[in-house]
């Protein structure tokens, strides 16, 4: 192991115990689920914007985006437009969802359209986010890879990476991410300014670029008009901009905002911040990419820029950055659908009697942690290497927002919306995303070839939200009569 091995390591594991000690700390103030789940509704504005940040700029951002741009080139900088978008939308939002008393999203689908919906809503986020913590326990795994020049195997980088996350979500939920999400979202902006000059002063500046790409074979990485086809657009747009707008995790911080005022100021605040951020990380990854030749080093193009393009100073701050954001993405992604499965499923289902302020409920929830946490190690194996975290980022958030998003949004501003519109949105949702790249894209596409060109983004949120306004419609209707009816009768 060189010295500069040593150094990044070095760096990167005194940064983490720095965390699970704050952990630790926090973990004394945990009392109660509320506690655990959403801080005890106590978090300022600011420390709001840092954990949104924190967890929105994650692993889909710095190794997904990251790697898109190194394939695609500058053209990508059109991807955070879903995010900002959605982000918009959200702001309008977050006051009436904070005024709501809950703590998970599916108990705020359950409180407005029963149990059955409730119950659906669990299973679409539980699978949505198992995919997502996969994939950020393989980005864990790529830092560990770059950083010992590949002399610590995939496998056994994605399980080390796993281990070490698991556990820092065990230690205080909430409580502990919120506040050391400050130390990552301050490295955030902070390494990504500094980053972005040096690499462009490595490449030769934006000349320095065009000579490298054209030598590549690679001259289209400097265009961004004429990129993208109408279904790329449609494919890369829609599934970050649903996910945005019903994501489980912002709702949690939103929930966990001391008041419904401070948490808009937060969401507006993240709308402007997050899209900076989100355009450097392209930017960078951009200007690596030009002196990138290696394809296989594209995926995790910012992790080997790094180590590889940066001062040693430099460069250990900007993993540490790294780190920090997949550490916080993946802790938040897991901590979700461990607090949800205990609030919707065990004290709706399972244990009723118990007061959902015992200390055991907390216990519940780091026992779930675990199980979620082995379940995502599970299928971070189980997907195809040729797989990449761009790709499954935007599967996950299809599954999540054609199934969930739409049922939200009516829940809290639709008053015509029904019960059976609501279950019937999630299934079908849930039921296109899952069928549509193996059996329903080629089916239909016999008939309809430019159909085939989509992801199953488009069909899945057009299905779901027909789905809930038609059956809700109609439903409703029924209702109307058997009152009326009822009034004849009398």
């Amino acid at each position: 192991m060189t010295n500069s091995t040593s150094l990044y390591l070095g760096a990167i594991f005194v940064y983490l115990f720095v965390l699970v000690g704050i952990s630790i700390y926090k973990s004394r103030q945990v009392k109660n689920q509320d506690d655990f789940a959403v801080a005890g509704r106590s978090l300022s504005p600011w420390i709001m914007v840092l954990t949104m940040l924190a967890v929105w700029i994650g692993t889909g951002s710095i190794v997904g985006n990251a790697g898109k741009t190194a394939e695609i080139g500058i053209a990508a900088c059109l991807l955070p437009f879903g995010s900002f978008c959605g982000m918009i939308l959200l702001t309008l939002i977050a006051t009436k969802a904070r005024n709501i008393e809950v703590t998970s999203v599916p108990q705020l689908i359950g409180r407005r359209f029963g149990q059955t919906a409730r119950v659906l809503a669990v299973i679409a986020l539980i699978a949505a986010y198992m995919v997502i913590v996969s994939y950020q326990f393989m980005a864990g795994g790529f830092v560990l890879e770059v950083i010992t020049d590949n002399q610590l195997s995939s496998g056994w980088a994605t399980v080390i990476a796993a281990i070490f996350i698991i556990t820092f979500t065990v230690l205080a939920g909430l409580m502990s991410l919120a506040y050391t999400d400050i130390i990552t979202g301050s490295i955030i902006i902070g390494a990504l300014f500094i980053a972005f000059p040096v690499l462009l002063f490595k490449a030769g500046g934006i000349s320095g670029m065009t000579e490298s790409f054209a030598a590549m074979g690679k001259s289209s990485h400097m265009k961004i008009a004429g990129v993208y086809s109408i279904f790329d657009v449609v494919n890369f747009f829609l599934p970050v901009f649903l996910l945005v707008m019903g994501d489980a995790n912002q709702y949690q911080r939103i929930f966990a905002s001391k008041n419904a005022t401070g948490a808009k100021k937060a969401v507006t605040t993240l709308i402007f911040v997050s899209f900076i951020i989100e355009s450097l990380i392209i930017l960078c990854a951009w200007i690596a990419s030009s002196m990138t030749p290696e394809a296989e080093s594209g995926k995790y193009i910012l992790i080997y820029a790094a180590k590889h393009f940066m001062p040693i100073v430099l460069g250990m701050v900007f993993l540490i950055c790294v780190v920090g954001i997949i550490f916080s993405t993946a802790n938040s992604f897991l901590l979700v659908p461990a607090t949800t499965f205990v609030q919707d499923v065990y004290l709706n289902f399972i244990n009723r009697k118990i007061d959902p302020n015992d200390k055991k409920v907390v216990w519940i929830s780091r026992v779930i942690v675990v199980v979620f946490g082995l379940c995502a190690l599970g299928v971070a194996f189980l997907f195809k290497q040729s797989t990449t975290v761009f790709e499954r980022a935007l599967y996950a958030y299809t599954i999540y927002g054609a199934s969930i998003t739409p049922v939200v949004v009516a829940a809290l501003f639709w008053k015509r919306a029904t019960k059976a519109g609501a279950i019937t949105s999630i299934l079908a949702g849930s039921i296109i995303t899952l069928l549509w790249g193996e059996f329903l894209r080629d089916f239909i596409g016999n008939s309809f070839p430019l159909i085939a060109k989509l992801d199953a983004v488009l069909p899945a949120i057009f299905t779901s939200g027909v789905c809930l306004v038609v059956i809700s419609l109609f439903t409703t209707q029924d209702k109307e009569r058997s009152v009326e009816k009822d009034q004849e009768n009398e």
